[in-house]
């Protein structure tokens, strides 16, 4: 773990990453070449519905692959349609890394102290009272940092 993410997870009290995601272009052939690594794979196609992305409702369509390193989970994601902050990744040319998500028991405040150390929330939605997720971005660093809460 580098400087950064140890002061990231000291600063919010966080738990440990309980996901990396990857963006790629084929999820296929993305599927193929990690099997050997995170495989077996459990594949779906989602739509996320009426999002706050940037400010603007949006909904969009991807596919997602998950697989294991141990506890930890991969997520390789491919963007369907729509918009999310998975289609401005590929507009930059990148394929890779995108994000890491702890998974946290109070989403609205772990979202309120990233914001109070420099991060702002760019996807978010609530699903239910006790269930949502919220991307956060912080200027100069590309890897996203993603708040996830369920029962």
């Amino acid at each position: 773990m580098n400087t950064t993410q140890q002061n990231l997870q000291q600063k919010l009290d966080l738990p440990p990453i309980e996901q990396i995601g990857m963006v790629v272009t084929d999820i296929d052939a993305a599927m193929a070449a990690y099997e050997p690594l995170f495989g077996p794979w459990t594949l779906m196609e989602v739509d996320v519905d009426d999002a706050d992305y940037r400010g603007k409702t949006e909904t969009c369509r991807i596919k997602m692959a998950f697989g294991y390193s141990g506890e930890l989970e991969i997520e390789l994601i491919e963007l369907v349609s729509g918009n999310s902050p998975h289609r401005e990744f590929l507009d930059r040319g990148l394929s890779g890394m995108h994000h890491i998500r702890y998974r946290v028991e109070d989403i609205d405040a772990q979202v309120e102290a990233a914001t109070a150390i420099g991060y702002k929330p760019i996807w978010s939605k609530r699903f239910s009272a006790d269930s949502a997720f919220c991307y956060m971005e912080k200027a100069g660093d590309p890897l996203l940092i993603e708040f996830y809460q369920r029962p």
